[in-house]
């Protein structure tokens, strides 16, 4: 296996203005499926930070009062807690829009309020296009003089409501309102990585160059200003310690930080014409799969990804796209619905009219015949490259709003068959397999039998045969025995041309809009 065939080079990450290296080697990366384990990690691994420690973190939404644990901490506690010992704690989480618009402007700012009285740091940063989010969700740890417990959390999982959910997926005590399918506390499924080894100091330079950018922390306007200003909110970011240097060498898995940034005015420092290396890495593993992508995605949405698929399964004949995404979208309502379905619609069509046989689009559902969301932003391709992050298959995911994810390669081969899946020499590895038939075990409520599982084609008639076993039991009226599995074949219905005339401009232009440079747009590069 040659990295360079499967990560962007220095060249190929188009971003000058970041010392962001290419990749990094040497990492130990663990896969936290579901956010009650990943919550569970981080209160151990906070509350073991002395005097003098780092806890920085960027967020989408963070809600103070929500449980790590049954019993507690809070987020506001654990992170309050930190800071009165004397750990340096720094936060940067997206101001948000209004709650009345279903969104978290006032929890952000609360949590922010109850670490600034601790004495640590959170600002609310909308340097962010008009429309747009800052949804990257890092939280980085360094102990400075003992680097070998350094550690570094990144994926899709935000410090906030809803999060909170475990295997049987009964949802998280603590809920935010959601499409009433999802029922009044919504299964939750998702995926963090705990990482360490050197990618731990390029997380933390991701930090530190949002942190220390000198564009205002609000860009769109005086009146939240001014607001801000009356309620004493910080508005200028306190100076960081120096960087500590990268932690040593720990594991097999190479690691490559991708990211998004969108071309602003004025410009992020760090990215003047912007960052898609999010686009470009998938582009270039999606480029060399031969046998099997599999996608969770919170949308699955935009022509321009789709086409990317749709391209590579014309290319290959052998190749299959098996994706898992929520049966619903997270909102009702007769001008939210429509949007949000159309860029689905769309891009599963564009996927079947490229190879029809080849594209299995799937949901999921508990137990009790709940569906459950799926907000995790997962992909491995050929059991060889895989990616976990914030960052969505859509436009706005890879143009227009800050994302982060972690692509990771194993160098420890898997000699299980097909030991080569794909044909290229790469073999498979150890770490995408280990992770694929982690999330496949779950789904289709299976303990340690894979056999069937490793092979693609096998893999995709075992996952069908239960997609399809689970969908008739339904269907006759759920006599006999649940057939085992939580997978439903996902259905999507083309909209009548009424609803299609506005949502499809809708959700172009408000829902999935596109973050490029003028001239990328034009040249349809990312």
């Amino acid at each position: 296996m040659q990295p360079q065939d499967w990560f962007l080079t220095a060249a190929e990450r188009g971003n000058p203005d970041s010392s962001l290296p290419a990749s990094c080697d040497g990492n130990l990366v663990e896969p936290l499926i579901h956010g009650a384990t990943y919550f569970d990690r981080l209160v151990s691994q906070v509350r073991e930070l002395r005097a003098g420690d780092h806890l920085f973190f960027t967020d989408w939404r963070g809600d103070p009062d929500e449980r790590l644990r049954d019993a507690g901490p809070t987020i506001a506690e654990l992170l309050a807690d930190a800071a009165r010992r004397g750990v340096v704690v720094k936060g940067l989480i997206w101001r948000s829009h209004l709650d009345k618009l279903a969104y978290s402007e006032e929890e952000n700012r609360h949590l922010g309020d109850a670490v600034k009285a601790a004495g640590g740091e959170v600002l609310l940063d909308q340097r962010v296009r008009r429309g747009g989010s800052h949804h990257q969700k890092l939280v980085v740890l360094r102990h400075p003089g003992r680097p070998e417990r350094d550690i570094a959390f990144a994926g899709g999982i935000d410090l906030c409501h809803s999060r909170r959910d475990d295997a049987d997926h009964r949802g998280d005590p603590q809920a935010v309102a959601m499409a009433r399918a999802y029922g009044d506390h919504p299964p939750w499924h998702d995926v963090q990585l705990a990482l360490r080894g050197p990618v731990v100091g390029a997380l933390d330079l991701t930090f530190r160059e949002r942190w220390t950018d000198p564009a205002p922390l609000d860009q769109h306007g005086p009146i939240s200003t001014i607001r801000d200003r009356l309620r004493g909110a910080d508005l200028h970011a306190d100076r960081l310690p120096p960087q500590p240097p990268d932690p040593p060498p720990c594991g097999p898995h190479r690691v490559q930080v991708l990211r998004t940034y969108p071309a602003m005015r004025p410009a992020y420092g760090f990215a003047g014409r912007g960052e898609q290396t999010v686009a470009r890495g998938y582009t270039k593993a999606i480029q060399r799969a031969r046998r099997l992508i599999y996608l969770e995605d919170q949308y699955l949405w935009s022509k321009e990804v789709a086409q990317l698929f749709a391209d590579a399964l014309r290319d290959n004949p052998g190749l299959h796209l098996v994706a898992v995404v929520p049966r619903h979208p997270d909102v009702d309502g007769r001008l939210a619905l429509p949007p949000n379905q159309v860029g689905r619609e769309q891009a599963i069509a564009l996927c079947r009219a490229a190879a029809a046989d080849r594209v299995h689009v799937f949901d999921v559902e508990n137990h009790a015949g709940t569906p459950v969301y799926v907000h995790a932003k997962v992909c491995v391709v050929d059991d060889v490259w895989c990616s976990v992050g914030s960052d969505n298959f859509n436009r706005r995911s890879w143009t227009h709003d800050s994302e982060l994810s972690c692509a990771v390669l194993d160098d420890t081969h898997d000699g299980r068959t097909p030991e080569d899946p794909a044909g290229l020499g790469d073999g498979a590895r150890r770490f995408p397999r280990d992770l694929r038939l982690a999330l496949w075990r779950e789904h289709l409520d299976r303990t340690d039998d894979d056999q069937d599982l490793l092979d693609p084609d096998s893999a995709v008639r075992a996952i069908s045969a239960a997609a399809d076993a689970l969908r008739d039991w339904h269907r006759g009226g759920r006599v006999g025995p649940r057939p085992p599995g939580r997978l439903l074949p996902h259905e999507t219905n083309r909209l009548p041309w009424r609803q299609r005339l506005w949502a499809v401009p809708a959700y172009r232009l408000v829902y999935d809009p596109d973050g490029r440079a003028w001239r990328d747009r034009r040249a349809g590069t990312w």
